[in-house]
């Protein structure tokens, strides 16, 4: 246990290096041995993140009167040159025809991405390991000091089917993609800044490429995993009056009562209702960046926002609602990954709840049955339905017909 806690330590210290404070905004450099053209000072201040005034780019043309000689180092023919055909396809001049009517595919170079690389690069990656790391430890802490839950006056030796195999195979299969989909959306994350620089940029493409193949394909199964729970548990879900027994005995994790609950106490309640907005939220998602021309998620999403006010009650501008598909594409990365690493904490306290943290609780999704003093302490109500299905039967093939 020490070893994992002090190996985790230290991926979560390499992702927590202080964001540098941007420097001050540089005069304008002199760009006459440029020819006018940016200098080395502008491009690094755009790196950093700084504004840079691109007017003396953007207002740039070609000019055959004041062109340097075709003979000089940097002349050009006729005052007109492929920098001028990027110039103007980056600032949005140039005459573009496409085959598409969609007004979008008339943009061929879109460089507003800097604030989102500069977050996706700090503080997605610094506060995500942050929440994960500080959910792993709180556990950890919980354990030490609460122990296991164990049964009281021990297992009884008999057993009663929890869950069904369709029930336990759609479970497993949720659970088995999601974890995969997390491990290969870290990799995707945190490739460039960690594994690049430590294994080198050969493996470091290797690994994204594989990663990407699986997180893409793995995504479908996820899916339809998390319809076949909904439809099978939705009903078990729903908030009942024992909901309220248990929150005020905080589910017997605190102290020594144990509320009643049916098949689902309110503890699991709440997981499973934060998977399936959450996790309808990252397939919604993600289904935007495998399709960017086709799911336009944001700007529909805003321009909501924008007409029920909400951006006017909050004191902020009318977001925006025309983006082309790459600005989709970076808010769909951004919310994808935030979601992703929001529901990972979540399953780390599933996990932890299912396996170390109570005695039996696995058996619940390991073989379908549990033991009867388990289900007693945990689930009585739902002990008591089940029993009484069971009795059933007897009950009536006892009677006499009328």
């Amino acid at each position: 246990m020490l070893r994992l806690i002090s190996a985790l330590a230290l991926l979560f210290a390499l992702a927590l290096p202080g964001v540098a404070q941007q420097a001050e905004p540089a005069t304008t450099p002199d760009r006459s041995a440029t020819g006018g053209a940016q200098t080395l000072e502008d491009i690094l201040a755009r790196q950093l993140g700084e504004t840079v005034n691109d007017e003396f780019r953007r207002e740039a043309t070609g000019d055959p009167d004041s062109a340097a000689s075709t003979i000089d180092q940097l002349g050009t023919l006729g005052g007109a040159s492929d920098p001028e055909l990027w110039r103007a396809l980056r600032f949005g001049t140039a005459d573009v025809t496409v085959s598409t009517a969609d007004v979008r595919g008339k943009v061929l170079v879109q460089d507003g991405g800097m604030w989102w690389l500069s977050v996706r690069q700090g503080p997605l990656i610094q506060y995500g390991l942050w929440l994960l790391g500080g959910t792993f430890i709180a556990l950890v802490i919980f354990y030490l000091l609460r122990g296991k839950i164990r049964v009281e006056g021990g297992l009884s030796g008999r057993t009663i089917e929890r869950f069904k195999f369709i029930e336990r195979m759609a479970h497993w299969t949720l659970a088995g993609s999601f974890i995969l989909l997390g491990i290969t959306g870290i990799l995707s994350l945190i490739g460039r800044k960690f594994l690049a620089p430590t294994f080198g940029l050969e493996a470091n493409a290797t690994v994204l490429m594989v990663s990407k193949f699986i997180h893409n394909n793995v995504s479908w199964a996820f899916m339809v995993a998390l319809i076949a729970v909904f439809v099978m548990w939705v009903w078990h879900n729903l908030p009942s009056r024992t909901d309220l027994v248990w929150i005020s005995q905080a589910g017997g994790i605190i102290g020594s009562k144990h509320p009643p609950a049916k098949k689902f106490n309110f503890g699991q309640k709440i997981i499973f209702w934060s998977v399936i907005v959450l996790g309808a939220s990252v397939s919604v998602s993600g289904l935007s960046l495998l399709f960017p021309y086709e799911i336009t998620l944001f700007a529909k999403t805003f321009g909501l926002f924008n007409d029920w006010g909400l951006t006017a009650l909050m004191g902020l501008e009318p977001l925006a609602t025309q983006m082309s598909p790459q600005e989709e594409m970076q808010y769909a990365q951004l919310w994808h990954a935030i979601v992703g690493f929001v529901m990972m904490a979540i399953i780390f306290a599933h996990i932890y709840i299912g396996t170390v943290g109570m005695e039996g609780a696995y058996d619940a999704m390991g073989t379908g049955e549990v033991d009867e003093a388990w289900a007693e302490q945990h689930h009585s109500i739902w002990l008591e339905e089940v029993k009484a299905k069971q009795d059933l039967p007897k009950n009536s093939a006892s009677t006499p017909a009328e």
